[in-house]
């Protein structure tokens, strides 16, 4: 019984190959099966998810399934699904998720963040100035705006001068001071991690069947 059996498998298989004929979703796919082959090209009884135009005299039982949900004019011609660069989502809404309908293309690789899309915040800049004499004539880390040093008799004209960090006295805040944010504004990739393969859609096998 079980070399019956293999033998009957066997020939299954050479029947199979005799035939030219390759299947990804098993043996007796359904009409508008969607399959993922790791080749370059779809096998015969599929045809690319690229969205070409199909004539409907040609694929009626096809065009019974998809009608014109993914395009053509519903008269002469439809068209395929275009997974070209896309993934799959289930069509209806979950809790917490915008709806999705048939056909319906969404997303994008990239995508630019405005104003609107970064946290609050609030960015107040002042630039202060000492209210007593300076001591520096060359500024140093830390070194604040000053008054001219009174002390130094070779100045013939009112200059700024600095004052060390941590000298006290008061400080008043300066005018005329603008501060902006500086940005590229390049679009920010939301692609995932992805694998290129080929996916193809049946146009013979079986008409599925309503529930």
């Amino acid at each position: 019984m079980i070399i019956d059996t293999k033998l009957k498998t066997a020939a299954a298989l050479l029947a199979l190959a005799a035939s030219g004929s390759a299947h990804a979703c098993g043996s007796e796919p359904y009409i508008g099966e969607v399959c993922t082959f790791a080749s370059n090209f779809c096998p015969r009884g599929y045809a690319p998810a690229n969205g070409a135009l199909l004539s409907i005299s040609q694929n009626s039982a096809l065009f019974a399934l998809l009608g014109t949900t993914y395009g053509g004019d519903g008269q002469t011609t439809f068209a395929l699904p275009n997974l070209q660069g896309r993934s799959v989502v289930n069509v209806g809404q979950a809790a917490g998720l915008s709806p999705v309908t048939l056909g319906q293309q969404r997303g994008s690789e990239s995508v630019a963040l405005g104003a609107n899309n970064l946290p609050a915040s609030n960015l107040n800049v002042t630039l202060n100035a000492l209210q007593a004499n300076g001591t520096q004539k060359i500024p140093s880390a830390g070194s604040l705006l000053a008054v001219t040093n009174t002390g130094d008799r070779s100045s013939t004209t009112q200059v700024p001068t600095y004052a060390p960090a941590g000298t006290g006295g008061t400080q008043v805040a300066l005018g005329g001071l603008t501060a902006t944010l500086a940005g590229g504004n390049q679009p920010v990739s939301t692609l995932p991690p992805q694998l290129g393969m080929t996916l193809c859609i049946a146009t013979e096998g079986i008409f599925p069947s309503r529930p």
